[in-house]
């Protein structure tokens, strides 16, 4: 059996003179680029100069929208309705395609960002307005999300293509959702360990939960945390050990 991923970073969230980040270099490694757009991280400068550079070096580019919440990078829980969360995620969607629309682009995809991203994938009636922004946008755009969560439900459910996301250095519930950052195995720093977990994930569509459990998951997309220090060095490694496992890596297609 023939076995391809994408890889997905987060990026852009540099702001003002602020810098996080290695953008240009993790360009030569992933496929997919999700962007900041304002919100949490970001700014007009940094979108337009990421957007440039992710279509210089051939990476689909995503929207990444956010809660309205630059303190706490967009990872603090706010209590929104689902009418807010359509109308923040438009907006932010079409802040960033008018940028990759000025360079000659086209937006390929939308990833929430943070806690934004962690609530649609467990509350349908927030996930089916975030799908139903992305829909009413562009019903051509992939919409990524955590996999077997309430967001890709929804998408699937209103004609979007859906890109399952798995995550190679978070831990993972029973339930399928990834552990609180604030739980002790939130985060896996074991890099050999994090790579077996993605060949794994790839292949068996297994993952092993933090009590021991294997779950079960669907992975079209690997995320690289963009922010992390070692990011580029983990991508160069997880590229290299991709390709001796037969694993290609390429950006999902658009419908």
């Amino acid at each position: 059996m023939i076995h391809t991923i994408d890889l997905n970073c987060d990026m852009g969230e540099s702001f003002g003179t602020w810098q996080l980040g290695h953008d240009d270099a993790l360009l030569d490694l992933v496929t997919s680029a999700n962007i900041a757009c304002g919100f949490h991280a970001g700014d007009p400068a940094t979108m337009e100069r990421t957007v440039k550079a992710a279509l210089a070096k051939g990476v689909a580019i995503g929207a990444h929208p956010s809660l309205p919440d630059l303190q706490g990078f967009g990872r603090r829980a706010m209590a929104i309705s689902p009418s807010e969360a359509y109308g923040l995620v438009l907006y932010q969607v079409g802040a960033l395609s008018a940028f990759v629309h000025a360079s000659g682009g086209r937006l390929h995809h939308v990833k929430p960002h943070g806690a934004l991203y962690n609530m649609a994938a467990q509350d349908a009636p927030l996930a089916e307005a975030i799908a139903r922004a992305v829909r009413d946008f562009d019903a051509d755009l992939i919409l990524m999300g955590l996999s077997g969560s309430e967001l890709l439900k929804a998408g699937e459910n209103l004609g979007l293509g859906c890109a399952s996301e798995v995550f190679a250095d978070r831990g993972y519930e029973t339930d399928g959702s990834l552990t609180p950052r604030n739980l002790p195995g939130a985060m896996i720093d074991d890099e050999d360990m994090a790579i077996a977990r993605v060949v794994r994930m790839i292949r068996e569509g297994l993952v092993q939960t933090r009590t021991g459990q294997n779950v079960r998951l669907k992975a079209d997309t690997v995320c690289i945390h963009g922010d992390q220090p070692k990011a580029f060095a983990f991508a160069q490694r997880l590229r290299e050990v991709l390709s001796k496992e037969g694993i290609a890596v390429k950006a999902n297609r658009v419908k």
